[in-house]
């Protein structure tokens, strides 16, 4: 049965984006000075503003004002035509202290309060809440494509005009892919869209042109193209007013781009700008280092992977696994493996997975998985002989 799946990704001028590399960047930062400290920072921008809020505990002293417009800069909003402008935006400071009553129960495990636990079961999850974890064997990053394609043609747009490749672009922009399936199998390009912002002088025909020869041929793999494909390219026809003068910005909204394009479930908890013990973070990354190693030793083609936990409790109050009929040995099997290859309490996560350095802000853009062009420790497949293993026995 041939099907259509489509997912999206944004550039990092994208308002959204702009606030998850503010939160980011701010995490990173202070995790560089003082990785014990407990941050939840979360970041609006609209027309001359951008506002920091959130709770930080920490021993370092944090330039905001800084800090916040240094990743404007990057980013490229530094001039006052486009309508944002990190020399001259306003940057509100609404930071506070994390709460005690959420910390105690952080710092000290339900488990290790009561006596129950072992060594990594000290601390405890950093609030309630289920994570999804996913992994496919139809791509070298073992993800779907639809969401790898449309990551690929984001950040090319983004270089070709840091690059000065197409000097006439400006830093917001959206990409969508539409793959076609024949079953599981992903054969063809059906759709490919791209908005990007543009200055006011250049056409579309232009804009067009331009971003089929640089951009799309560039990236997208000429098997899967043919003369079928359909190609929106700015199809409103103009996109200049863009970034937080267009549209305003919130860290954490968009949470499909950050994971597998809609490909998987998500737990609805954001990444950025939160700390290790933060479970929506921290776990989501666990159950992907799961899944990817369970799909890499052959075990099945793909599968999604639940946790749940409550605050305060180390260890998971649930495991969930589908595999989508897709597994070579038991369902039963498979729980028994993942019990046994992987210890998933935060304190646990954090340790096997050297959470408390500052490696956030890299993947605030682009997707947070399947990043074969970073050294992330959650794309490592450091389990696969040991599940294989346990496979044969």
């Amino acid at each position: 049965m041939k099907r259509l799946f489509t997912s999206e990704s944004v550039t990092e001028g994208h308002p959204d984006k702009i606030c998850d590399q503010i939160s980011d960047g701010i995490l990173d930062f202070i995790l560089s000075k003082d990785p014990l400290a407990r941050v939840a920072c979360e970041v609006s921008a609209t027309t001359g503003i951008i506002n920091v809020m959130g709770e930080i505990t920490t021993s370092c002293y944090v330039d905001i004002q800084s800090l916040v417009r240094s990743i404007v800069n990057d980013i490229g909003y530094n001039k006052g035509e486009y309508g944002f402008d990190c020399n001259t935006c306003a940057i509100a400071n609404f930071i506070h202290g994390q709460s005690p009553d959420i910390a105690v129960g952080v710092n000290e495990s339900f488990e290790k309060r009561n006596d129950v636990s072992d060594e990594n079961q000290f601390l405890g999850a950093g609030d309630q809440g289920i994570m999804f974890g996913y992994a496919t064997n139809e791509t070298e990053e073992y993800m779907p494509l639809p969401i790898v394609l449309a990551h690929k043609l984001s950040k090319r747009l983004s270089e070709v005009r840091k690059l000065g490749i197409l000097n006439y672009l400006r830093p917001d922009g959206k990409t969508q892919v539409t793959v076609e399936y024949d079953g599981d199998v992903p054969v063809r390009i059906d759709t490919i869209l791209i908005s990007t912002q543009h200055d006011e002088n250049t056409s579309q025909d232009t804009i067009k042109k331009d971003l089929m020869e640089h951009v799309i041929k560039s990236v997208i793999p000429e098997n899967l193209l043919d003369d079928k494909v359909k190609y929106f390219v700015n199809p409103t026809g103009r996109f200049v007013i863009g970034g937080p003068h267009g549209d305003s910005g919130l860290t954490g909204r968009k949470i499909i781009v950050d994971t597998y394009g809609g490909f998987s479930r998500h737990g609805g908890g954001a990444f950025s700008g939160k700390d290790p013990t933060k479970v929506d973070r921290t776990a989501a990354y666990g159950a992907r280092w799961v899944a990817k190693n369970i799909v890499a030793s052959g075990i099945c083609d793909k599968i999604e992977i639940q946790l749940a936990y409550a605050i305060g409790v180390a260890n998971p109050v649930s495991l969930f696994v589908e595999t989508f009929g897709t597994e070579k040995v038991s369902k039963s099997d498979i729980y028994e493996i993942i019990n046994k290859v992987f210890d998933l309490s935060p304190g646990s996560l954090i340790e096997n997975l050297d959470l408390r350095r500052p490696i956030y802000r890299q993947v605030s853009s682009y997707g947070h998985f399947g990043r074969n062009d970073l050294d992330l420790p959650w794309e490592r497949l450091d389990k696969v002989d040991e599940i294989k293993v346990l496979i044969n026995k």
